[in-house]
């Protein structure tokens, strides 16, 4: 059964944290377990030629499918000031894999040094 990613779109500073709590629910609104999967979240320019970052991942609660994903200063300074893309991809136990979660980020300067 093909997985429809739902769409949420960011601002995200540059230098500072960006971070977000997830949690993954079926059509149902049950939790999706991620016992035995691994998620990745990463960041591309629109032709997806450059990638510009991969989020940090904290499985913070893999039966209720919940994780943490983080963006560091550090990570959030190299980001142009431009639309990006993100998608969050899970593959499961045995192998599939789906995207969940897909948008834009919009860069935004931020001034306080």
């Amino acid at each position: 059964m093909a997985i429809i990613p739902a769409k949420k779109n960011f601002t995200v500073n540059r230098r500072a944290d960006f971070a977000l709590r997830l949690a993954f629910k079926d059509g149902n609104s049950n939790a999706i377990n991620l016992t035995g999967s691994t998620v990745a979240v990463q960041v591309w320019d629109k032709p997806r030629k450059t990638k510009y970052a991969d989020f940090g991942i904290t499985y913070t609660n893999r039966s209720g499918g919940i994780i943490d994903i983080k963006l560091t200063d550090t990570q959030t300074a190299t980001l142009r000031l431009e639309e990006l893309e993100y998608d969050v991809l899970i593959t499961d136990a045995n192998g599939n894999k789906n995207y969940y979660l897909e948008g834009t980020l919009f860069i935004s300067e931020g001034y306080t040094a």
